[in-house]
């Protein structure tokens, strides 16, 4: 999409190259990429962890396993993975005893393939892997506006479940509709340099057309009266009255905002 300001692209949070498009936030002492303030209730932060931002060594593989048995009958099971209902010769899959008749074993070779769901992959980014708990199911919890291929917004987003922050902020309003329960945005900034330009609130719109077509008939979000503009994650009151969003549970310090979805 062409606009006054640049070309304008919107990418979702899918992989490390993704990744790598979040923009930095204008308050340098806190960092989208090692935020968990929404995902840890008890222990999150915004605050920049520099450990997070080096990729980890992700979990090692087991050691193979060596055989020093002398029982030439435990020796066997070994080679058979301890499974004494898996064929001798090794080819095949193993026979199951509980397996009814008319239900297709995951290994037949007959049985059409599932296909694999998406995933992060074996990152090493703590961060990411958050952003890719629900990738198979409900899809990317995060998105990027660039301008002419620069990164400049940035919102995080998903299921009011993946977020136990949201979860306890919203117990405070029993007022509120829990059924169906709404998606939450959880985080929406631009860099400074990218200020007063309308992105974010082109990427609040990109985000409910996406969560609406995942089937979401409400969105809500918690902004935080009464701090600096750089310090919320989650913008301002009149910001989400700008995108369509109303005050659902007025309150001093933390308003709900909510948005029905067609």
């Amino acid at each position: 999409m062409a606009t006054e300001t640049g070309r304008i692209t919107i990418v979702d949070i899918t992989d490390e190259t993704t990744f790598g498009r979040i923009p930095p936030c204008a308050d340098p002492t806190f960092d989208h990429r090692s935020c968990d303030y929404w995902e840890d209730a008890d222990r999150g932060s915004k605050a920049i962890r520099l450990d997070w931002l080096e990729p980890r060594q992700t979990d090692p593989a087991p050691p193979a396993r060596t055989s020093t048995a002398s029982n030439p009958f435990l020796a066997d099971l070994e080679e058979r993975g301890a499974n004494p209902f898996a064929p001798l010769g090794g080819g095949g899959g193993a026979f199951n005893p509980f397996l009814d008749d008319d239900v297709t074993a995951d290994d037949n070779p007959f049985a059409p393939r599932k296909a694999a769901r998406p995933t992060v992959g074996e990152t090493g980014y703590p961060k990411l892997r958050l952003l890719g708990r629900g990738l198979g199911v409900a899809g990317s919890y995060a998105k990027v506006l660039l301008v002419d291929e620069v990164p400049a917004a940035y919102s995080q987003f998903g299921p009011l479940t993946a977020y136990p922050r949201a979860q306890r902020t919203r117990e405070l309003y029993p007022a509120l509709p829990d059924s169906p329960l709404p998606a939450v945005i959880t985080c929406v900034a631009s860099t400074a340099e990218a200020r007063d330009r309308g992105l974010a609130r082109t990427l609040v719109e990109d985000v409910c057309a996406d969560l609406g077509r995942r089937g979401f008939a409400a969105i809500e979000t918690y902004p935080e009266i009464g701090t600096r503009p750089d310090a919320t994650s989650a913008a301002t009151p009149a910001f989400w009255e700008g995108v369509g969003f109303v005050v659902a549970a007025p309150d001093e310090r933390f308003p709900v905002m909510r948005r029905e979805l067609a």
